[in-house]
């Protein structure tokens, strides 16, 4: 065996030689425990993850409401998770009007980014005529609706139709938002929706995101979602239903 001395250079290097082997054998140890790297095969649970949204149903909604209390409550009777969909309704200007659903996680009535489930955006296109799209966000955002036209004399709910009454005038400039107090009636009256529907909600909720029974009513599925009670009054049905699985065709 030779006695020659090291170099200083040639310690530095097996120093660093042997720093880099102990933090790949640490981060080998590391996978192997966990069974594989954070992120590559975890499945984590998220808001509306695997809830489908029946979109027609959504759509049918807001033809029929009366007024925002009444969407908001449909539109958590068409929804099968866990969550509550808070509603915001803002007046852009006298023609612009921009529908938000959104789970309000902290009940401070904002809508951020990631919170957001769809808009409603309908625009005044000239005084017998109005034409309004829905987009998804977040786990829906691959959905985006046709443009649809609704004319004055259709059947629908006053919440649309009085858009073409001759004093129409905005009554969302200061947005309408649900209350921390309507979302608890919300979920006690959606509670009871499932109850009195148990062919459509067979299951007890499982969790956050996850669908609340058999049926989480994808774009184009049978039945509208709705309530065939409650004491609604008005908000007739118009427009053709789209047959089931018949896709969406994404605008440019």
């Amino acid at each position: 065996m030779s006695n020659t001395p090291t170099s200083p250079r040639r310690r530095l290097f097996l120093i660093r030689s042997l720093a880099l082997v102990l933090t790949a054998s640490v981060a080998a140890a590391g996978t192997t425990a966990c069974g594989s790297p954070q992120g590559t095969d975890r499945w984590v649970a998220t808001e509306n993850t695997n809830v489908e949204i029946d979109w027609d149903a959504v759509n049918q909604a807001y033809r029929d409401a009366e007024g925002p209390e009444d969407f908001e409550k449909r539109v958590n009777e068409i929804y099968a998770g866990d969550e509550i969909i808070s509603v915001s309704v803002r007046d852009i200007d006298e023609k612009t009007q921009v529908v938000t659903g959104f789970f309000d996680n902290n009940e401070d009535g904002q809508i951020a980014e990631s919170e957001k489930v769809f808009t409603i955006q309908r625009d005044i296109v000239d005084p017998a005529k109005a034409q309004y799209a829905i987009n998804g966000y977040g786990a829906y955002g691959h959905y985006h609706s046709p443009m649809w036209d609704i004319a004055a004399g259709m059947m629908m709910g006053s919440m649309m139709s009085r858009m073409f009454m001759p004093s129409y005038t905005p009554m969302y400039r200061t947005p309408y938002t649900t209350s921390p107090a309507a979302r608890g009636a919300l979920a006690s009256h959606r509670n009871s929706f499932r109850a009195a529907n148990p062919s459509r909600f067979p299951a007890k909720a499982s969790g956050s995101g996850k669908s609340y029974g058999s049926r989480g009513g994808a774009f184009g599925g049978g039945g509208s979602g709705r309530s065939s009670g409650g004491g609604r009054s008005g908000g007739g049905r118009f427009g053709v239903r789209r047959p089931a699985g018949r896709k969406v065709v994404r605008l440019g």
